[in-house]
């Protein structure tokens, strides 16, 4: 295995990595900008008000999009596996 390959195996793990995380974190930023700046505006400061959105976000993001997701990762390892004999 020469190191072009490795470097393109890793670099494909890394872009499925961001491609699945992606959603989740972005969603997570978004949600937390927003209470925060919710908090900031009644003066509301409980901590759990800034985890229980994202953790319903997260969760409704998962439920929606958790079909791809796994077709994303099953499409990358099928992909990984099948090039197993050329290395």
């Amino acid at each position: 295995m020469s190191d072009a390959q490795v470097l393109e195996l890793l670099l494909g793990a890394f872009t499925v990595a961001a491609k699945i995380a992606g959603p989740l974190l972005v969603s997570a930023l978004l949600i937390g900008v927003g209470v925060s700046l919710l908090q900031t505006i009644t003066q509301i400061q409980e901590m759990t008000l800034t985890f229980v959105p994202k953790l319903v976000v997260a969760g409704a993001i998962i439920l929606l999009a958790g079909n791809w997701m796994i077709r994303e990762i099953v499409g990358w390892v099928t992909m990984l596996w099948s090039g197993i004999p050329s290395m």
